[in-house]
This record gives C-alpha cells, structure tokens and sequence, in this order.
C-alpha cells in the first residue's frame, strides 16, 4: 500500500509563477506576429470583450484590415460605451448612447480557435479615446474589466506578493432546451458518461484537442454529478491571463458543442433534484522573488493551528470578513441562489473555510509549502475579470493590513454547528439569500466601492438590476429555459 500524505510527504503537481504557461504566439514584434498568422492560415481575428453581464462579444476582423489596424499610431477600434451596460436591447441605468471608447488589442493574449479554423482570438483594454480634461492624466483605463486584474497585479506586486489562478470549468451538454434534455444521466467521473464513439465522448474530445491548440494547459476532463454534467481543469496563470483563458476555454466549449448538435449552459442550476454547475476558481499565493520597497505590517504570525504561511492567513481573513460584500460580483444571477446552499456541497451560505472540505465557501487544500484556495462562491454567470479583480483585491486588503487569520477551520458542514460554536470559530459572515440583497450588502461596502472604485460599483449593479428583471419570466420552467440559453 502506497503511504498516505502527510505534512512531511509533499503531494501533487507544484507550481511557481515563473513556470506558468502563457500563450507564446503574440509574444514578439507585431510583423512576425502576423507573419506567424498567416504561416498558420489565420484569415479573421476575434477581437473579443466581456461585458458586466457576462456576455462574450466580438468584432471579426480580415487579417489584412488587423494588420492595417496594429499599424496605427495609436491601434484600436472604437466600441460605444453603451457595450458593456447593454441587456439585450436596453440600457441600463448609467449609460447613454453617447461616447466611445478605444479598444486595444493586446497582442500577447491572442491564441488559435481550434473550435473555429481560420480563426484566431484575443482580449483587450478599454481606454479613453481623448485625455481626460478634469485630471490631466491622458489616456486612463476605465474599468476592471480592463485593468482591474493587472491593478491587482501591480498592487500585489508592490505588497510582496504573486497569484496564480486556476479554473475547474462545469458545464452541462444538452440534446434540447425545450424541453430541457441531456445527453445521458451518468453519475460523477463514471466512465459510462464517456462512452466510445458517443455525442459526448467526441465532442469533449474535440474540446480538449481546441484548447491544446489554443495553447490552455488542460489537466484533465471528467463527468460530475448532474445529467449531462462536465468539467474541464485548466492550469494556474496570473490572475489577468487566467481570466482571458476562462473566456477562452468557455468560447471552446460553446462553440464546439454547437458543432455537434449541443447546447452547452453553464447556467448554476439546471435541474432542482441534483448538483448546480459552478466555476471554481484555485488561487495560491507566493512570496514575490524580491522583497517590496515598502513592505506591509507584518502578519503577527500568533495562529499556529495551521500550516498556512503568514500571507496565505492574511489574504483569507481579509476573504472571508468581506466575502458577502463580493457574491453579487461572483454570484450574479439569481439561479445562483438555488445553487449556493447549505448540506449539498455547493460552497454553503456560512464564511468560513476548511482543510478538503467541500462544505464550506473557501477550501484550503494542497500540501504545506504548497497550499491554495479553492474559492467555491463563483459560477460561471460570472465576468471572470470582475469576479478576480473583486476576490483578489479583498485578499489584498488583508495582506496589506497584515491580519492575522482568526476564523478556525471548519470540518464538516457549519450547518451542523451550534450559534455558539459558530461564534467561537470566529464564523460570524454569512451569504445572502437572494440577488438582490447581496447587491444591497456590495452598495454599502466601503471596501469594495475604495477596491473597485465607486462608479464601477453603480454601473455594475445596475447592469445586474436590470439583468434580474429581464431574466425573470414569471415562470419557473421558462426561467430555467432562460437560463440555459443566455449562459
């Protein structure tokens, strides 16, 4: 018998920020970029953007007019403002159909579609077109969609300290969505779920070969527990990057599904008898190579109850005292609701954290020396850009104040313990019930409103105010349709 992992027997796969695996084909000059298009019969070019509703849109562009495009002086295409507020055909509060702004392509995040030949893909910055006048400032940034990830990175950088972040992404293949249908019911990690030569083996199959091509380093795939349920791991990348890849890899999925008959959702909650469908997000925390110019206070490094570092307790402190300021950006759609509760696995409603416990919102797991957060109150509703610029930065706060980490670990489900016992751990946040009130708890959170700046937080929960209301159709069966189609 092999033995058994302990403290003293590391485990598993260790990764460093240094041997992340980033996308190589933008990384040089702009001419033997597009030289490596067109040897690699790249015809269009997916310029793509996330919206605040979860929305993936694009503009397709010839490769020649891209080229004509990184020629420019200042390369770019314009995108009304109005795009990133836009529910279906409405506006939400906060926009107007005036202004513009200049979208960037960022070259080192572009990557071949294996689910589209001829086609090649890539993220953004939204800018202004023209200085702002008040601040004098020139070109600024406008949105954590755009920079709020590498705001993290340089903040995290400049207190000392590195992320990487990885994805296990869930989803579920449907044969129809009127009536909703999946292409099998076989149990977790089963391998009738993947029979030879069936719809889904192929079309996984496919999946996993695209994302090779568009270099996303998968781990591997399985079923879950849900009919029709998949999930596809993707290795860990800084936060900017890994959330460019979570677009990537559900583009894969959508896009490759379709070509085989399919609906792919990651809708949170497709069937009320079983497992929801999340998207959870690992995250680890490494010491930078050298130390900051000026550093945080120190962590007091009191807690010895666990084998976390000093910075590992700081930044989940920090988490877990404002993780219910952070679920109308994590968790926003209503049919998350019904997938977040307590007993079945899915996160739970308490703030607290445990070693391997899937109970609890934030799971510790991985060796010492090697430990990371799986952060379980994410679904993929979710803008990955917002959700990681608003969990890391929350983190952040915590590192920079240097917690010390005071909620004990929880083994088994918090349900199970008494008020006084919750109290005792120091379990004191709990989760919002309902969309709405958890955008009441964000309005109110001073940390997040200084974290993500103020009109951000406006415009963003007024996007998800008007997006509850036009997900609603008064009918639970066609909500649930609803909900299928749109994620």
């Amino acid at each position: 018998m092999a033995p058994t992992s302990t403290p003293e027997v590391p485990f598993g796969l260790k990764y460093h920020p240094a041997s992340a695996k980033l996308p190589t084909l933008g990384r040089d000059d702009v001419l033997r970029v597009l030289r490596r298009l067109d040897e690699l019969g790249i015809r269009y070019i997916r310029l793509q953007w996330v919206d605040y509703a979860n929305v993936t849109r694009h503009r397709i562009i010839p490769l020649p007019a891209f080229s004509e495009i990184l020629g420019a002086s200042r390369p770019g295409v314009s995108i009304a403002k109005v795009a990133l507020g836009l529910v279906g055909v409405s506006m939400a509060p906060g926009f107007s159909g005036t202004g513009e702004y200049l979208y960037i392509p960022d070259l080192s995040s572009i990557r071949v579609c294996g689910y589209a030949p001829g086609h090649a893909s890539l993220m953004g910055w939204f800018e202004e077109k023209l200085p702002i006048q008040e601040t004098g400032e020139g070109f600024l940034g406008s949105t954590p969609l755009s920079s709020g990830d590498s705001q993290r990175h340089h903040k995290g950088q400049a207190l000392g300290v590195e992320f990487l972040v990885g994805f296990e992404t869930e989803f579920i293949l449907l044969k129809t969505t009127d009536p909703i249908e999946a292409v099998n019911d076989a149990p977790w990690s089963a391998s009738s779920a993947l029979p030879s030569g069936s719809d889904a083996a192929k079309c996984l199959e496919e999946i996993a070969d695209a994302l090779r091509t568009g270099e996303i380093e998968l781990l591997m795939y399985h079923s879950e527990a849900a009919p029709g349920q998949y999930e596809v791991v993707t290795g860990p990348l800084p936060p900017l990057e890994a959330a460019d890849a979570v677009v990537f890899t559900r583009e894969t999925i959508v896009n490759i599904a379709a070509k085989h008959g399919l609906r792919a959702t990651f809708a949170p909650r497709v069937y009320t008898y079983t497992c929801g469908t999340a998207a959870h997000a690992h995250i680890s925390i490494h010491p930078t190579a050298q130390p900051p110019a000026n550093p945080p206070p120190a962590n007091p490094n009191t807690n010895k109850d666990t084998t976390m570092t000093p910075l590992e307790r700081s930044f989940l402190q920090s988490l877990l005292d404002h993780l219910p300021s952070s679920i109308a950006f994590t968790l926003p759609t209503a049919a998350s609701y019904d997938r977040v509760q307590d007993g079945i696995w899915s996160c739970g409603t308490y703030a607290c954290w445990g070693m391997d416990n899937r109970e609890v919102a934030v799971r510790l797991t991985g060796p010492p020396g090697s430990h990371h957060f799986e952060v379980r109150s994410i679904d993929g509703t979710a803008n990955p850009h917002i959700a990681l610029a608003t969990i890391l930065g929350l983190g952040l706060v915590g590192v920079q104040k240097g917690l010390e980490l005071k909620i004990l670990e929880v083994d088994g489900a918090p349900t199970l313990l008494s008020t006084e016992e919750l109290t005792k751990r120091g379990i004191v946040g709990r989760l919002q019930r309902t969309l709405s009130a958890a955008r009441d708890v964000a309005r109110k959170d001073a940390t997040i409103n200084d974290l993500l700046g103020q009109e951000f937080v406006q415009k963003y929960l007024g996007v998800n105010e008007t997006m509850e209301k036009y997900m609603e159709t008064g009918n639970a069966e066609k909500n649930r349709i609803k909900n299928v189609l749109t994620y």
